[in-house]
């Protein structure tokens, strides 16, 4: 396999994944504006939908502006104390598809902390199983 057809493989696989993020996001956007809790669902560590409520609680307005700085979502929100619970959360969700509801311990862009329950579940969209959370 060339390098180049690695790359367009990569570019297709970016621009599908941008797809199913736009598609969730058209779907849900009534429910984030109506949940009172912070939501967001995630694909992968760029491919994140939230609502207002979640950007007020990590200090960014939109995913975009997060990623600027080409941080992991991990690196960016969560505190270390909570990384591997969240993690082993996320994947114990993908492999089984059982929810959960875990404390989790969230970074403000400005250095601040915030303890919460999030609640991880599974949900299927397009053939892609993502995470929907709910953090109060």
């Amino acid at each position: 396999m060339s390098a180049s057809f690695k790359v367009v493989i990569i570019l297709t696989a970016e621009a599908h994944h941008a797809e199913v993020l736009s598609g969730i996001h058209k779907q849900f956007k009534d429910f984030f504006d109506y949940s009172e809790q912070a939501v967001y669902i995630y694909l992968d560590d760029h491919h994140v939908v939230w609502n207002k409520k979640f950007g007020e609680l990590v200090g960014y307005a939109t995913p975009a502006a997060a990623f600027k700085s080409k941080k992991h979502f991990l690196e960016l929100f969560v505190d270390a104390s909570s990384q591997k619970k969240l993690v082993k959360a996320f994947s114990n969700a993908m492999e089984s598809g059982a929810g959960s509801s875990n404390t989790i311990v969230w970074k403000h862009k400005s250095g601040k902390k915030k303890k919460t329950t999030t609640i991880l579940v599974p949900i299927p969209y397009d053939g892609h199983l993502l995470a929907l959370h709910f953090i109060q």
